[in-house]
């Protein structure tokens, strides 16, 4: 099964625009995310209808954020980019009519349930403006070995 990249690439590039102090054109984007232009773009259309940047267009144009980082969470970005799988299937349909891969798939479904509860509720705490601080907090570091 392929990764999905979408959430990792969409909250980098989103940080970095709130560090960036304008827009942020697709291209750039997607040099910095080792990707095409096109990808950003369909990346960011479910960040724009949901109200997190804008697209300028024109010289001097390119992506914003609109919303600030302490506003966002990464149950938001999750959201935005389509709710990409959070797990692999786990789950074989090889023989359905097995009790045995009955039993275990219910099982595993129900494990996988609750695992991806668990993991939605942490993305709705931590917000992008958390997420910033410890890039500021590193990035200080590396600037000052002594600390």
């Amino acid at each position: 099964m392929r990764t999905d990249s979408r959430m990792s690439r969409t909250l980098h590039a989103l940080i970095h625009m709130a560090h960036a102090g304008g827009p942020l054109t697709s291209e750039t984007l997607a040099e910095m995310l080792a990707t095409n232009a096109v990808v950003v773009r369909r990346m960011f259309g479910g960040l724009r209808d949901a109200g997190y940047v804008q697209s300028e267009k024109g010289h001097g144009g390119g992506w914003v954020l609109v919303t600030p980082l302490e506003e966002i969470t990464l149950l938001d970005v999750y959201r935005a980019v389509g709710e990409p799988p959070l797990f692999s299937d786990l789950v074989s349909e090889d023989r359905p009519e097995c009790l045995i891969e009955q039993a275990v798939n219910a099982h595993l479904s129900a494990t996988l349930g609750d695992a991806r509860a668990a993991v939605l509720a942490k993305f709705a705490k931590v917000t992008l403006a958390m997420l910033s601080s410890g890039f500021k907090d590193a990035s200080s570091r590396k600037k000052n070995p002594t600390r």
